[in-house]
């Protein structure tokens, strides 16, 4: 059956919920995990005429500790699990691609994500990325909410 399964997170409940999902059907089939995590680049915010600086490199640090945090939680979900997990963060505009992409160069044959993640109202009016993903994936994906 499956036997690499990508799990996307972004850190959200619903996210978590999918992750813990997904260990729980890779033990089952004795499939491996890898972890992936999408850092959105740097914008800078604009209010009427003026930018209301913030520090990309700031931005990003603090992204990254937090993309750290998300994926040493799969980690160590999947070292008690006993289930072999590999993950890595990437920074782009288009998580979509990114979980896509990395399915397809590591090897996946399963995406197992969140039914809606932290975006909220940006959410509702771009539409989520797992509904990007089920859309454009040759792969199978579980949706859990």
């Amino acid at each position: 059956m499956y036997k690499h399964i990508l799990l996307p997170t972004d850190g959200s409940e619903v996210s978590d919920r999918a992750v813990d999902a997904g260990i729980e059907l890779a033990k089952a089939l004795s499939a491996r995990v890898y972890g992936l995590h999408v850092i959105l680049p740097f914008h800078s915010l604009t209010y009427m005429t003026q930018i209301i600086p913030q520090s990309e490199t700031g931005y990003t640090e603090e992204s990254v500790r937090w993309a750290e945090r998300y994926l040493g939680e799969v980690r160590d979900r999947c070292q008690q699990a006993g289930i072999s997990c590999d993950s890595d963060y990437l920074i782009d505009k288009h998580p979509c691609d990114v979980i896509l992409r990395m399915a397809r160069e590591k090897g996946c044959d399963l995406i197992v994500m969140g039914s809606h993640g932290w975006r909220g109202l940006t959410r509702l009016l771009l539409g989520s990325e797992t509904q990007k993903v089920l859309v454009r994936s040759e792969l199978p994906v579980l949706v859990c909410h």
